[in-house]
């Protein structure tokens, strides 16, 4: 697949979803995403990943030092959109915000292949905290950006031709 632009490609926000000890599939975000809200006017999206801490242990006996994986952690996902009251989206994401829960996020990439029976954007979904809520009128443009923690795996689903 070649390197694609990300226009075309969009936030959606659900409703409250609680953690859980396991990893998240698919199937878990049915309900929580069935009416969920696109935040509109994005302008930078962000990353999205989850990393790994480590541990260095030192083996005395063979003197080498190796690095444990220990706990994951999801990155922080920065969402700038252009400021809009009316937004359904903007105003879902600010009640996430408001609230103490986690919520249901998806991120749909505009990377569905030209050709197949059914072509289909990738995915990103996962569960997470709207951390911070920042308006910033200082600019021509007024913006707001949410930060994002996520709290969960990030399940992946590919581009497909099907």
């Amino acid at each position: 697949m070649p390197v694609y632009s990300i226009v075309g490609s969009k936030v959606e926000v659900g409703a409250a979803l609680a953690l859980k000890s396991a990893d998240f599939v698919a199937a878990d975000f049915t309900t929580s995403l069935a009416a969920a809200q696109t935040v509109g006017e994005p302008e930078t999206i962000g990353t999205v990943a989850d990393t790994w801490e480590s541990e260095d242990f030192g083996n005395v006996t063979d003197g080498r030092i190796r690095t444990i994986k220990t706990m994951r952690k999801g990155s922080t996902m920065e969402l700038t959109c252009g400021l809009d009251p009316t937004d359904a989206g903007q105003l879902a994401m600010r009640a996430a915000h408001a609230a103490t829960g986690n919520y249901a996020l998806r991120l749909t990439l505009a990377d569905k292949p030209a050709t197949g029976a059914s072509p289909k954007h990738s995915t990103r979904t996962f569960v997470g905290a709207v951390l911070g809520c920042e308006d910033d009128p200082s600019g021509k443009v007024g913006k707001v950006k949410f930060s994002i923690q996520i709290n969960s795996n990030i399940v992946v689903s590919h581009a497909s031709a099907t």
